[in-house]
């Protein structure tokens, strides 16, 4: 079956990055991080959790571990801002072209400043999300930093 309009957009992206993703779709969903890894049947650190925070009131995409949270004071302080808050889901929308839960990692409609957690270097491989909330594929971590010129950071805490 024909692949939903967003997850051609990523799959396009991450091919002119230089990854062959293999889409996974499961139609039980996979928004949370629990889901995704209760679907491909993965350690909950192996999901690489996109999300989108404004910085004082600048957008930044942030990757992150499943079983960690991101650290607001600590984000705030990576970006030189006075604080750091989740966007509303209409702004991850309007931000991206893609919905919360379903937010990938490349090929949003405008170019983001990204930060990747220190937590992710403890795995070689993890899933990540395929634009909708019910798709992920697998990507090396060295990929995926690449293709999403991500900086890595220490900004997450323990869940």
């Amino acid at each position: 079956e024909p692949l939903p309009p967003e997850t051609a957009r990523v799959v396009e992206a991450a091919v002119a990055a230089g990854i062959a993703p293999r889409i996974h779709h499961f139609p039980e969903g996979t928004r949370t991080s629990k889901d995704a890894a209760r679907a491909v049947g993965c350690d909950l650190g192996a999901i690489a959790k996109s999300l989108v925070f404004e910085v004082d009131d600048r957008p930044v995409l942030v990757l992150c571990s499943g079983d960690r949270r991101v650290d607001e004071v600590k984000l705030a302080a990576v970006f030189g801002g006075s604080r750091a808050r989740p966007a509303s889901r209409d702004r991850v929308l309007e931000i991206t072209g893609y919905s919360a839960g379903g937010t990938p990692a490349v090929g949003h409609d405008r170019v983001l400043e990204v930060v990747a957690d220190v937590s992710l270097a403890r795995y070689r491989w993890v899933w990540t999300a395929g634009g909708t909330a019910d798709t992920v594929y697998p990507v090396s971590v060295e990929r995926l930093i690449a293709a999403s010129n991500a900086r890595w950071q220490e900004i997450s805490t323990r869940e």
